[in-house]
């Protein structure tokens, strides 16, 4: 069997191997469709898009769009996978760099501290997002 079941036919798949989920995250981010972003989440997962201000739902989807319309790519770079059982650990390293939409160049980058758990179909999805976890503030 795959290690990654397509979720959604254009813009994203879930995978079996919480490794994989930070690889997961940036390709449904980098398709631009909010949505797609949405589906690496449990449906009460929540994102810390500033430190101390966590959010989830609605808020977290328009947090993450906010991001997206920077317009430059996201890459990731898992550092450490700690697995117990359905729960993971992820330790992350990312840059989002390029042209933006605006014209101008972005550059935003962090260690993210990130949540995620194995659901009943075997697909690894966020509990929690805290793409500056190790950090006091954004970089």
């Amino acid at each position: 069997m795959s290690e990654i079941a397509t979720c959604h036919a254009t813009s994203m798949d879930l995978t079996r191997d919480p490794a994989h989920h930070p690889s997961v995250f940036a390709a449904a981010f980098n398709s631009g469709d909010p949505a797609a972003v949405e589906r690496v989440y449990e449906p009460g997962g929540l994102l810390v898009p500033v430190p101390g201000q966590p959010v989830t739902g609605e808020e977290r989807m328009r947090a993450n769009a906010r991001i997206q319309a920077l317009g430059a790519p996201i890459e990731v770079r898992p550092r450490h996978v700690y697995v117990a059982d359905d729960i993971a650990l992820l330790i992350v390293d990312w840059t989002i760099h390029g042209p933006g939409a605006d014209g101008g160049t972005v550059h935003v980058e962090g260690t993210a501290t990130d949540v995620a758990r194995r659901g009943a179909d075997g697909r690894w999805r966020y509990v929690i997002d805290n793409p500056f976890g190790v950090a006091a503030g954004p970089r």
